[in-house]
């Protein structure tokens, strides 16, 4: 994954700058997303993958999906990708994208398990307690595992909270071995 990350990396940095400069992180960030999501088809990643099919033939096939949903400069890029062979590198280049717009704009992305649904009040609560650990406004995406047993898993960027139950019974189990 680091390697992934490692070739994605100067392609988001290009995009984000860009992005920045022309004022269209909102527009670019919608594209990357998009072509991601073609990327994501099976059918799509196949073709991509086949070695018989030419840069030529992909890049006029991604083109045709993506009309109307990628402007010029998208569609630039995505030439640039297949010219370079680096096209399944888009989903670890949205991802860097959007982490680099995220810090641009003084919030993180944050991903937390829980295993209850929260009440708009402790959603609230919880955001803001977060809010104040991270030093950033947060973005929160929510989801029901109910494998935690009780507590939650906060994934925040490269930073993960376990207080979970499951985590807490799994650190116990290590200490005790």
């Amino acid at each position: 994954m680091s390697e992934i990350a490692t070739l994605a990396r100067p392609y988001a940095v290009a995009a984000f700058k860009r992005a920045k400069d022309g004022g269209t992180a909102e527009k670019w960030s919608k594209s990357l997303a998009f072509m991601s999501a073609v990327l994501r088809d099976q059918d799509i990643v196949g073709i991509v993958n086949n070695p018989k099919v030419g840069k030529n033939r992909l890049s006029a096939l991604m083109l045709d999906i993506c009309e109307g949903q990628v402007d010029q400069e998208g569609s630039n890029f995505l030439k640039l990708l297949v010219q370079n062979s680096r096209l399944a590198l888009l989903p670890a280049i949205a991802s860097i994208f959007e982490s680099l717009k995220a810090d641009d704009e003084g919030y993180i992305e944050v991903e937390v398990l829980t295993a209850y649904a929260f009440t708009d009040e402790a959603r609230q609560s919880f955001s803001a307690k977060l809010a104040k650990t991270m030093n950033k406004n947060i973005h929160m995406n929510v989801t029901v595992d109910t494998s935690l047993i009780g507590g939650v898993l906060v994934r925040a960027g490269d930073k993960v909270i376990d207080g979970s139950i499951r985590g807490q019974l799994q650190q116990m189990q290590r200490a005790l071995q």
